[in-house]
């Protein structure tokens, strides 16, 4: 797998409380896949996942970027909270969710101390989970610590 991003990959990798992380998004929400993107204008790539429900991705591997939610998060810089795509009338038409057949997903930009934008943090479940919106705070604090974490790998590789 000889891509750009392989780089971004093995960063996360290396921040220990993102296993951490992606644990207590799934137990926090009920959601089965969590994982932590790195996602740019043309890709979405994998850096770390915990899947639960045989989602079938693994770090490094990448999905086509118009495919995804995180897409839009990229242009928006907001996250996105879906509890229950067949009763919400702005996602229920929405290609991604029929797509990758989930019903639940949540997902909150990551941004670096520069401003710039690394990637998001989500996750998604093919079963419906009530409020999510309502975990705003949480996910803000674990896409922080990640950004920070990866601040800190970018600042050691400097010196």
């Amino acid at each position: 797998m000889d891509h750009p991003y392989l780089a971004d990959v093995a960063d996360i990798q290396r921040i220990p409380e993102v296993e951490t992380i992606l644990a207590e998004l799934c137990e926090r929400t009920g959601m089965g896949f969590a994982a932590v993107a790195r996602v740019t204008a043309d890709r979405w790539v994998a850096c770390q996942v915990l899947d639960k429900i045989e989602f079938g991705l693994n770090p490094g591997e990448e999905l086509a970027i118009k495919t995804t939610i995180c897409d839009e998060i990229r242009a928006s810089g907001q996250g996105v909270y879906i509890d229950d795509v067949d009763a919400d009338p702005e996602w229920r038409r929405h290609h991604t969710p029929a797509l990758y057949g989930f019903r639940s997903y949540i997902s909150w930009p990551i941004l670096r101390g520069d401003g710039s934008f690394f990637g998001t943090l989500c996750a998604v479940d093919p079963a419906s989970r009530l409020g999510l919106a309502g975990l705003a705070p949480q996910m803000e604090a674990y896409a922080q610590r990640i950004a920070a974490a990866l601040d800190r790998i970018s600042l050691a590789a400097s010196r």
